[in-house]
């Protein structure tokens, strides 16, 4: 199985820590996004929309971080990391939808601008980060995983930008619960950390 990822990607993060917490070995290869790698023809052959993560299963190709989630749960996992039953999947759905989009448009975002120097509004994408992080907080409020009773994909997909906001500036003091859930997160079996940079506000405590 091989790994197609860039270390400061947190989209790759996800893939690269459900393999861990999986237990599954992977060939990580290193795609240099600086040098447009993930545009050579050779990579686009692999994803057309040019973007890490991807997965090559013995010849199977999985593009999309979130979908690669999916692959691995149905192919390795245990149930309990995407549930079988419609409430379950349904609530686990949501939240893959939710990384997809607010944790793309909010956290994310606002870490492109100042780890990769992308040309976002830095205090609109910031804005957005901080609504979403009071959905996560007020979710989590009484229970210890986003989607379920146990840690599921959405936990994963959630992860790698919640950690690491605060490189783009995003202030993570004032959401008790998230910070606690990213601690459970860190606990389990197998987590790897998603690479820090030394940019942006210092970590919350």
């Amino acid at each position: 199985m091989k790994l197609y990822y860039h270390p400061l990607s947190g989209h790759a993060h996800r893939a690269r820590l459900f393999l861990s917490l999986l237990g599954i070995e992977a060939e990580l290869i290193e795609v240099d996004l600086a040098a447009r790698a993930h545009k050579a023809p050779d990579f686009l052959k692999l994803n057309p929309f040019g973007q890490v993560p991807v997965l090559d299963d013995g010849g199977a190709i999985i593009a999309d971080s979130n979908a690669i989630l999916v692959y691995l749960a149905k192919k390795h996992a245990a149930r309990t990391w995407l549930p079988e039953d419609p409430a379950g999947a349904a609530a686990v759905q949501r939240w893959l939808s939710v990384a997809a989009g607010e944790i793309a448009y909010g956290p994310a975002a606002a870490r492109l601008v100042t780890v990769f120097g992308a040309p976002f509004d830095a205090d609109e994408v910031i804005a957005r980060a901080h609504v979403i992080l009071r959905h996560i907080e007020t979710a989590l409020d009484g229970r210890q995983w986003i989607a379920a009773g146990q840690p599921t994909v959405a936990d994963v997909a959630l992860y790698s930008y919640v950690a690491n906001a605060p490189e783009g500036n995003v202030d993570r003091s004032a959401y008790s619960n998230v910070n606690a859930w990213l601690k459970r997160v860190e606990a389990l079996p197998g987590f790897v950390a998603f690479q820090k940079t030394a940019i942006g506000i210092p970590e919350a405590a």
